[in-house]
């Protein structure tokens, strides 16, 4: 049985205290007397005062000391008090959390995602969420930087690749495999490539945001691994100007799956060297540490875990 420790001398069971009781006495102390914690939870000043004389002696110890024109907490109550507002809260969350679970989410969600996943992955996700929610408004706030949760009020963000250490919280919602393309006008224009090595002096687009934009890995079964470094002849901060550049036939570009997959079904672009694979990564939603997150956040969370292309793995 769970206890509550450092009152008095005794070590309380959670069976002997009438946790109700926990309540009237964070009231108490936050409405400074007896009179203003009845009118806050709306009963009698007398049944105020009953409670707090049994919650004493359900603990054994004195919580406060009252005189005729002050009230002030003991060291016993002070210790205590901060524990009761905890258990008070986190009870309110639970009971708020467990409402919510069987309500349609309502108010606004305000998501960041980098700007290709936004267009082409969330927005749609989003659409299909406020037609089958009409109380829910989605703001999606789509860029390639890292927007800050608590500054900018932000419930869900979602996060290409290694995640950076923070104090938010994470789920997995899939994956995505980065795929070395081009336009196929480009691939005529040159020998086939028999292997990653062959590449290296070919036009290639850097995508400037990576770390190691030209430096890339190619693996293959039964293979050894072939590290290329590319010689760019072009390069952009964005993954929508990569793409363009390399439809317009700039140069060899490395994008995820999710951004070409389109591109790839029409023939506008072309694997090169689809036996040879790149890297994977991971695409999380991050959001902030509550106890219990808002159902308007894990019904979108869900809907992006149930996507094909960028958004399973």
């Amino acid at each position: 049985m769970a206890v509550i420790r450092g009152i008095g001398h005794q070590i309380s069971s959670l069976a002997d205290v009438n946790l109700n009781r926990l309540v009237v006495f964070v009231a108490v102390v936050e409405a400074g007397s007896l009179t203003a914690a009845g009118a806050r939870l709306g009963v009698a000043k007398t049944m105020v005062s009953a409670h707090m004389q049994r919650l004493e002696e359900e603990l054994g110890a004195s919580l406060l000391l009252r005189t005729t024109r002050s009230l002030r907490l003991t060291e016993a109550g002070e210790a205590f008090y901060d524990a009761a507002k905890q258990i008070v809260a986190d009870a309110q969350a639970a009971i708020e959390a467990a409402s919510q679970a069987t309500k349609a989410p309502r108010g606004t969600l305000r998501v960041t995602a980098p700007i290709d996943y936004g267009a082409m992955v969330l927005a749609p996700v989003a659409v299909a969420l406020q037609q089958q929610y009409p109380e829910l408004h989605v703001e999606l706030l789509a860029a390639d930087r890292v927007m800050d949760l608590v500054a900018d009020h932000i419930d869900v963000a979602i996060r290409i690749g290694r995640l950076a250490d923070s104090g938010h919280r994470a789920t997995r919602i899939g994956s995505f495999v980065d795929q070395l393309v081009a336009r196929p006008a480009l691939m005529r224009e040159r020998p086939a490539p028999a292997s990653p090595a062959d590449l290296a002096s070919w036009p290639f687009i850097a995508l400037t945001v990576l770390p190691h934009a030209a430096a890339w890995t190619f693996t293959a079964e039964g293979q050894e691994p072939i590290d290329v470094r590319f010689r760019p002849t072009m390069s952009t901060n964005t993954a929508s100007a990569l793409r363009s550049a390399a439809l317009a036939g700039g140069g060899l570009a490395i994008l995820p799956d999710f951004v070409v997959a389109d591109d790839l079904a029409a023939g506008r672009l072309v694997q090169v060297l689809p036996d040879w694979k790149l890297p994977t990564g991971g695409i999380h939603a991050v959001f902030p540490a509550a106890r219990h997150m808002p159902r308007k956040s894990r019904v979108l969370i869900d809907a992006l875990k149930a996507q094909g292309v960028g958004a399973s793995g």
